[in-house]
């Protein structure tokens, strides 16, 4: 079957010279080989399919003469079990109370005459003793009046299933000789009458075969009544022809109280037209498709040359396409995607079958671009040229992240210089973008620590510069307070307490700097047990004068036998004047129409660190809630930057320092939403041991 030359040995390709083929003599010997056991195993193949052809139209043929005898044989235990039951409620309806004997004995004659199945009709009491018998007139009398009395087994075992169910029932078949030889196989119906005893026919299984089924299915096979262990009763039919096959079906008609088995055997002749006509037909077929085969070998090997230069060629270029880190997309006239090579998927996680699945959409845009890039994709596809520098967009990959990418597109024409598509190339400049990004977070790192060094020079400069009037300011009260006298009254009394307000006052401004100069320069401030009453007492009159403009109510719960706190005094008492401070401004707003209430609460806390572990010393909390608008998201996200604030008179600082000096106490700061509105701000400080 092959194409091959006579006088050109295995191996060598007449259309090649031969100094091209030594080099590839072991390469095309295989190549030879391979090819010639493809072509035997096809011949193989094909011998196999015509055998497994005419195996197969046999043993269709056997199955669809089977599949006929079954629906047969059902069909005829359906005619069956029906004549049974038509022929119960015919004897049931021969018995109407207040009946005679002799006008049942006329009753069952015509039943007889209509029944040829039937061979005798009997009326029994309640005792199945006989009451009136008629025999059937188509036959000579087989049933011995002997022998019909009420011990007679199969009518006995009938009637007791009768009686049981309370329906008709059957007695197993048995068999009464007849003289002169031979005999009938006979199955005995009882039915119960309402008014007592029961009603007796006798059923030839012969007569029952002739009557009940259609004389069709005894046409050229045979019809047989068997018991459930295959032995053959009585059977009707032809006989089995030589040179026939037989095909067998059996059905159980399940009686109440016995159970018979109609069995029908079937001859068919063999062999059949059909599967001979189905082998000359596909063996045909087979020889015309092994004559195309070898005409089409000639070409094949004409073609194996070209199919292998073009092989190098795509090989070539998809070692090409698939070693840039470039995504390259390839896009028709009417906006489908044609091509795209691993990098772009990669780039987007998409596959190439999702990619240029035909979707109005591309499933790597993002949903709220998807508009835009349509429109930009219609511009492009009705000849817009896009710029040479190319333009950034915008991509979602299959996780939903979105990424840019900076886009090149130029027109894809072909062999005969007319336009087919866009073809693009893609850049992913995400990793670009965050690294100018983090530049630009450095930058702003860079100068917000600038901005923090300078607060801390003018903290410094302020400190230093404030210390002396101060101290003037606590040298002139002191004067005052000598001038006065020590024992004053009326007004002058009421001079003086002022005067000495305004010394513990400077004092305090003056701690309060000394603190905040000690904790720009870092040092070590000098720890000491403090009440928690005294912090709140020491901050309420401050409190007390904005709260009064305010028009908040300030309330101050404190549980009993409170351990004193550990802490830097100045330090905690500005981180709560600030926290106050803070929460009678947020409640100092147009949107808040409901009552001012500020609340201070110190309690036993079991705190954790900043950790968010427990660390088993004692701890106390302080808790200032207001019931201002609370914090939104985004401002919570941003609470403690530095220099961050939501007022236009604010440094952003306040919320910043204090978190630090908590901190540095061991401490955490937090807050959360009150209920029902507003903001409660939490910190912990460790308790004196």
């Amino acid at each position: 079957m092959s194409a091959l030359p006579s006088d050109v040995g295995p191996g060598v390709d007449p259309e090649v010279p031969q100094r091209r083929q030594a080099p590839l003599s072991f390469a095309r010997l295989r190549s030879l080989w391979q090819r010639w056991f493809l072509w035997l195993l096809l011949a193989v193949l094909v011998s196999v399919l015509l055998v497994t052809v005419v195996w197969l139209a046999g043993r269709h043929e056997v199955e669809q003469v089977q599949a006929a005898l079954d629906r047969d044989t059902a069909d005829a235990v359906s005619d069956l079990r029906s004549g049974f039951q038509r022929n119960a409620q015919s004897l049931r309806a021969s018995q109407v109370p207040g009946m005679q004997r002799a006008q049942w004995s006329d009753t069952a004659a015509a039943l007889l005459r209509e029944h040829r199945e039937w061979l005798r009709l009997e009326w029994r009491d309640a005792s199945l003793r006989p009451v009136e018998a008629v025999n059937t007139p188509y036959r000579m009398r087989i049933l011995d009046e002997a022998t019909r009395g009420p011990e007679q087994s199969d009518v006995a075992l009938a009637c007791a299933a009768a009686r049981k169910l309370g329906a008709p029932a059957y007695s197993p078949s048995h068999y009464v000789p007849i003289s002169g030889g031979g005999g009938v196989e006979v199955m005995e119906l009882c039915v119960p009458i309402d008014a007592g005893g029961y009603l007796v026919a006798s059923y030839s299984l012969r007569d029952a075969l002739i009557e009940l089924v259609g004389p069709t299915l005894t046409r050229g096979q045979e019809v047989a009544f068997t018991e459930a262990d295959g032995t053959r009763l009585v059977a009707l039919g032809t006989s089995r022809r030589t040179g026939t096959r037989v095909f067998t079906s059996q059905q159980l008609i399940d009686l109440p109280g016995a159970a018979l088995m109609l069995r029908v055997d079937g001859w068919r002749a063999a062999p059949d037209l059909f599967p001979n006509m189905l082998t000359a037909l596909v063996t045909a077929i087979s020889i015309a498709l092994v004559s195309v085969l070898v005409l089409l070998a000639r070409d094949t090997r004409r073609r194996l040359r070209a199919e292998r230069d073009l092989a190098d060629a795509l090989a070539f270029r998809k070692a090409m396409e698939d070693s840039v880190i470039t995504g390259l997309r390839a896009r028709d006239l009417q906006g489908r995607i044609t091509y795209v090579n691993p990098a772009f998927c990669e780039m987007v996680g998409f596959s190439p079958e999702e990619l240029m699945a035909d979707a109005a959409e591309a499933p790597y845009w993002p949903t709220e671009l998807a508009h835009e890039y349509q429109q930009r994709q219609a511009r492009r596809l009705a000849g817009g040229m896009p710029p040479r520098e190319g333009f950034e967009s915008v991509f979602m990959r299959k996780d939903g992240t979105r990424f840019p990418v900076l886009i090149f597109e130029a027109p894809l024409i072909n062999a005969h210089r007319v336009q087919t598509g866009w073809m693009s190339a893609f850049i992913d400049v995400s990793e670009q973008r965050r690294i100018e990004e983090l530049s630009r977070a450095s930058q702003e790192r860079l100068q917000a620590s600038a901005r923090l060094a300078t607060v801390g020079e003018m903290a410094s400069l302020l400190s230093h510069e404030l210390t002396q009037p101060l101290a003037a300011i606590a040298s002139y009260a002191s004067g005052s307070l000598n001038l006065l006298g020590p024992n004053t009254t009326g007004d002058q009394g009421e001079v003086a307490m002022a005067v000495k307000r305004i010394a513990e006052q400077a004092d305090r401004a003056g701690q309060v700097i000394r603190s905040v100069h000690d904790f720009v320069r870092r040092r070590d401030r000098t720890r000491e047990a403090v009440a928690p009453q005294a912090l709140i007492d020491a901050i309420l009159p401050l409190v007390r004068l904005q709260a009064r403009k305010l028009g908040v109510i300030i309330e101050v719960v404190l549980e009993d036998r409170l351990p004193a706190a550990m802490c830097d005094r100045t330090l905690v008492e500005q981180v709560l004047l600030n926290l106050a401070r803070n929460a009678m401004q947020a409640m100092d707003s147009p949107d808040n129409i409901g009552s001012r209430v500020l609340r201070l609460r110190v309690a036993r806390a079991v705190a954790v660190g900043g950790t968010g572990q427990e660390d088993g010393r004692r701890w106390l909390e302080f808790s200032v809630a207001d019931l201002g608008c609370g914090i939104s998201e985004e401002v919570a996200e941003r609470l403690f930057t530095p220099f961050f604030t939501t007022r236009a008179d604010g440094m952003g600082l306040g919320l910043s320092l204090c978190r630090t000096v908590v901190e540095q106490h061991g401490g955490a700061l937090m807050f959360e939403p009150n209920r029902p509105r507003g903001t409660v701000f939490r910190f912990t400080l460790p308790a004196a041991a």
